[in-house]
């Protein structure tokens, strides 16, 4: 297993090791052992989703209030998707910027996302099939979303995705700078004082 931090700090990229015979295949899609030596606490699993897409859906750009906010553990399990990291943590060195990894039924990769941070995905296939190993239970009421078409963003989808398609609640969300403007948004300091607080396992 590979872990390798992606350009917005506390976002992971995790590729497993595959081991293919004539019978099929088998890997290892998560490790807390090696996850937690990354990110340098225990990940303390509270609800796993799955979500079923058609080709050019978007979803996100969502995130939770800090503390006890909701990381995520994400994967796609069938078909393909775009995966999106935002930095939505005010004065972050990288506040506002994204980064992407494919996720697809081939190469088995996940996306670790620490607390704060957006996530949205775009499916590149239909009946994309993406799981979520999240650290918190579904709140409503600390659920929140940006709209993933802010031009502020550019998040860019590729084209073989085709036309986005957006949920009503996404494409009513605010944009980065008006959820900035309401004071929705989480400190940088306040999240990493919130992975700090976290501790190890074996501390």
């Amino acid at each position: 297993m590979q872990i390798r931090e992606l350009s917005i700090p506390d976002s992971y990229e995790i590729t497993p090791v595959q081991h293919a015979d004539d019978r099929g295949l088998f890997f290892e899609w998560y490790r807390f052992d090696r996850l937690e030596e990354t990110i340098g606490h225990p990940l303390t699993l509270r609800q796993a989703n799955v979500s079923v897409s058609r080709k050019g859906v978007v979803r996100g750009i969502h995130f939770a209030d800090v503390p006890l906010g909701q990381a995520k553990f994400v994967t796609a399990t069938h078909g393909a998707v775009l995966d999106y990291v935002i930095d939505l943590r005010v004065g972050s060195p990288t506040f506002g910027r994204w980064d992407a990894v494919l996720l697809d039924s081939e190469h088995h990769r996940s996306v670790y996302i620490a607390e704060g941070l957006g996530h949205a995905f775009v499916a590149l296939t239909d009946d994309a099939t993406v799981s979520y190993l999240v650290t918190d239970t579904f709140n409503a009421l600390k659920e929140h979303a940006i709209n993933p078409l802010d031009p502020d963003l550019a998040l860019a989808f590729p084209p073989e995705a085709g036309e986005p398609v957006l949920s009503p609640k996404d494409l009513q969300a605010p944009s980065l700078a008006e959820a900035l403007a309401s004071g929705l948004l989480t400190s940088y300091d306040d999240a990493r004082a919130h992975y700090a607080s976290l501790g190890r396992a074996d501390a």
